[in-house]
């Protein structure tokens, strides 16, 4: 059966996360990736059963359709439910491995991440394996000091120092790593949640139609 995999589409972006709830950090960050890099979609993906962080406070399906409804109105982006819906752990290289099979070997594929969890990126599953799958875009805060010597791990500087670009365009279908400055929010879901449970108000940290599913469902309080 005839695959896609010598016909190179337009880059699309990759971003996965727990989102518990997912916020305005999220979507900015995507949001300016998607210009800098060209991308003609963004694939938010919700981790199911992300196993190197303790479960998520949020069933899964709460989760996702906090996704959807934040992603609502935005042509360019789009809600992935394959980890929500596999019974497996959410490994990131298993799905950038299914995203590959899908889209061919031609495809440009773009991993979102924020600099904190690049740093953290040598403690994920088979991790050198994703440079194989797909380019890394990782958004720093104005004047960051990641490509200082001392700024990252040692094995992640050696995999950085080979692939770095200048710019989306010089990347090919996987393999190159960008570092881009982007408009620093200082939003975290874990903020939020704390806020909510003291009900406090999280108006304008995340969309509104994200914030009345939560009080609708009472997800960070009880009723």
């Amino acid at each position: 059966m005839g695959t896609s995999a010598d016909k190179a589409g337009p880059p699309i972006g990759v971003m996965g996360g727990t989102f518990d709830p997912i916020h305005f950090g999220h979507l900015r960050l995507a949001e300016e990736m998607a210009d800098a890099i060209g991308l003609e979609r963004v694939r938010f993906i919700p981790a199911g059963r992300p196993p190197h962080r303790l479960a998520p406070h949020t069933p899964a399906a709460h989760r996702l359709e906090m996704v959807r409804r934040a992603l609502a109105g935005n042509p360019r982006f789009e809600a992935d439910a394959r980890e929500v819906n596999s019974p497996r752990p959410s490994y990131t290289v298993d799905t950038l491995t299914a995203l590959r099979a899908e889209r061919g070997n031609a495809q440009p594929l773009w991993l979102l991440l924020g600099a904190d969890a690049f740093l953290e990126l040598p403690t994920w599953h088979q991790w050198r394996q994703l440079f194989g799958l797909a380019n890394i875009a990782v958004a720093a805060r104005p004047g960051a000091r990641l490509l200082q010597p001392d700024a990252m791990p040692a094995p992640l500087n050696g995999e950085v120092s080979k692939r770095l670009v200048a710019d989306g365009s010089a990347a090919g279908p996987a393999g190159s790593v960008l570092l881009r400055a982007t408009t620093p929010l200082d939003i975290s879901a874990t903020a939020i949640r704390n806020l909510l449970a003291r009900h406090g108000s999280a108006r304008y940290l995340l969309p509104d139609a994200v914030l009345g599913y939560i009080h609708e469902h009472h997800l960070y309080t009880q009723p």
